[in-house]
């Protein structure tokens, strides 16, 4: 069960970066009007192993799992969650993806339902996207009211702040997608 809806973006993004990607790209939008009114949009592509129209149609089934991913499991929640969570907010979905080529996952939704789970801490969020092993780039797109916030870019942040797994890069790097966030 995903509380935020940061997190159902964080388990999607995954799913990208556990593809064989080289290359992940997640793009945020918020568009919020006064009265709570408005949407919120993300989009996932990754250039990774794709799916067959078959196993697509396996993919958004929550009660079929391919069991390589997560061996003890007997079903594959994260496709059916996202799709669920958007179409009971007054949104939707959509999933594109060719057999070794990649996938594109887009999902939006209304921001006034109130069936739309919080949003959650965007910062927290991009920084455990960043943190995921597998591809080579991650691309981040944020944007809010319409307009291009910002950009980041895994590599350019690893040549910046050197191993992204030491203590004092992560705080670095919070600090950072935090000032990023506040200023957009």
């Amino acid at each position: 069960m995903h509380f935020t809806l940061a997190d159902l973006v964080t388990d999607i993004t995954q799913n990208g970066a556990e593809s064989g990607a080289a290359l992940v790209e997640l793009e945020v939008s918020q568009a919020l009007n006064p009265g709570g009114s408005g949407e919120f949009r993300f989009t996932v592509r990754d250039n990774g192993k794709g799916m067959s129209p078959e196993e697509l149609k396996r993919a958004v089934d929550p009660f079929v799992t391919d069991g390589v991913k997560h061996p003890h499991r007997k079903v594959g929640l994260g496709l059916p969650f996202l799709i669920q969570t958007a179409e009971q907010s007054g949104g939707g979905w959509d999933i594109k993806s060719e057999k070794g080529k990649g996938t594109t996952v887009s999902a939006w939704f209304d921001a006034g339902n109130v069936d739309m789970p919080p949003v959650g801490d965007i910062p927290g969020m991009f920084r455990s996207i960043l943190m995921f092993q597998g591809p080579r780039e991650i691309h981040i797109t944020r944007s809010r009211g319409g307009q291009n916030s910002y950009e980041i870019r895994k590599t350019e942040l690893a040549e910046a702040l050197g191993d992204m797994e030491d203590t004092g890069a992560l705080v670095l790097l919070d600090q950072y997608l935090r000032s990023l966030e506040e200023d957009a």
